[in-house]
């Protein structure tokens, strides 16, 4: 028999999660927005449709194991939110449901297995270099392994890249404008040290010092995503205590870390740490944000027209409201034209450690993308996320394209030493 949801069933996210439940009035306007709905055509596969599951389970007239085939399907990209005309907060709804879940133990074993080795291995650097080096030597087995181990070494980037480092404090370049602290992440540090190699340079050049603390971690992101709750508060409170105030700023330069981070006050909630992790979140924005508030140093000219595609990760766009600073920084570089793509919201199928739950969605979710990116005759692709950046490269690989894929840091480092206008001429020689 079905009863009656009350907030305090559900803990100190009951209040939120029965906001979203209310709010939905089931007009559909989320339809057209939603990647899986796009891809599967299911009611069910639709924020419209998850949120009526979600909330018939919270009332007990339908079972955890019936719905979550469908909530698992969820990209959490959250590109319903912006789309929709109630104002319906999805993610305040969808992450809480997965953790509850999730503390159901409703997983099967190869799924707990698999979520074990990727969120027991992704977020702690440590033990992804070695996990890389494994990768290049069990690249030959892959048409054999499972599908979610396959789409690991798809994604991997075969070795890992060179890391010189990152000092703990870096000095700004002239006259001193402001002070930040940087946070490294944890998978970006391994699978593309150079973002924060550029991140460090360019704040430096336009006058911001950084203090990059050595010791920090993983802010708990894939952890709060995908509903382990218990692992994103040790990640997150062990990385509140790496920061000082002495800061004008804390800047990430991943748009999933940033996502992740704006949730720390619902994920501390009813805990001793709630006023320190809400403020702690309330310092921290993405680097377009700070250098696009602050003002750059116009780069030097491009020989050459750089047609470029700028893709906007979800977690930056809809979960942080984030488009138009990238945007602005990238139209700083004279000569370089940033090209319209079409349906530019839609996911790249990244989302995560989606594209290794559900590998075969995530690619194609990931070619939809990827072929709107080429459509656009673009010389260059460039994004704000190191896991859309991972997934466009693996998509790209899989087509025989090679179309370079930047960070907006790196874009901006390379025009600052007179390097980007090379990628253009890399691409055309290699076009024939």
């Amino acid at each position: 028999m079905q009863h009656k949801i009350h907030a305090a069933d559900l803990g100190s996210e009951g209040p939120a999660m029965l906001s979203a439940v209310e709010a939905c009035v089931h007009c559909g306007f989320c339809l057209p927005a939603c990647p899986t709905y796009t891809a599967l055509g299911e009611e069910m596969d639709s924020p419209r449709g998850r949120i009526f599951l979600m909330k018939e389970t919270l009332e007990g007239g339908v079972e955890l194991p019936e719905v979550a085939p469908y909530i698992d399907r969820c990209l959490g990209c959250l590109a319903c939110e912006p789309a929709c005309p109630s104002g319906v907060e999805y993610g305040a709804l969808l992450t809480p449901f997965r953790a509850l879940s999730n503390e159901q133990g409703r997983l099967s074993p190869w799924r707990r297995l698999l979520r074990f080795l990727v969120l027991k291995t992704l977020p702690y650097p440590a033990r992804l270099r070695p996990a890389l080096w494994m990768a290049r030597w069990l690249r030959w087995t892959r048409g054999v392994l499972p599908q979610g181990l396959r789409a690991m070494l798809e994604l991997s980037p075969g070795r890992s890249p060179r890391d010189r480092g990152i000092s703990p404090l870096t000095a700004a370049e002239g006259e001193e404008r402001g002070r930040v602290g940087l946070l490294l992440g944890c998978a970006q540090a391994v699978l593309a040290p150079s973002i924060n190699e550029a991140t460090v340079r360019v704040l430096a050049r336009n006058g911001v010092e950084v203090k990059a603390p050595a010791g920090q971690g993983c802010c708990g992101a894939l952890s709060i995503h995908s509903g382990e709750r218990r692992q994103a508060r040790e990640l997150a409170e062990s990385l509140l205590d790496s920061f000082d105030d002495e800061m004008d700023s804390l800047v990430t330069n991943a748009a999933g870390c940033g996502s992740g981070i704006s949730e720390y006050p619902a994920l501390f909630r009813g805990t001793r740490r709630e006023a320190e992790a809400s403020r702690f979140s309330s310092r921290v924005e993405d680097v377009s944000v700070f250098l696009d508030r602050l003002g750059i140093e116009a780069p030097a000219p491009l020989v050459k027209p750089l047609r470029t595609a700028y893709q906007d990760a979800c977690h930056l766009a809809h979960a942080q409201g984030v488009r138009q600073p990238p945007r602005r920084l990238l139209e700083q570089i004279p000569g370089l034209e940033l090209v319209p793509v079409p349906d530019a919201d839609a996911c790249c199928g990244s989302a995560g450690i989606y594209n290794i739950e559900q590998p075969e969605l995530a690619r194609e979710i990931g070619d939809r993308k990827v072929e709107a990116l080429i459509s656009t005759g673009a010389d260059l692709v460039v994004s704000g996320n190191i896991g859309c950046i991972m997934q466009l490269k693996s998509r790209l690989r899989a087509r025989g394209v090679d179309l370079p894929v930047l960070h907006t840091m790196e874009a901006l480092d390379l025009a600052y030493r007179g390097q980007l206008g090379e990628l253009r001429g890399r691409r055309t020689q290699s076009e024939g």
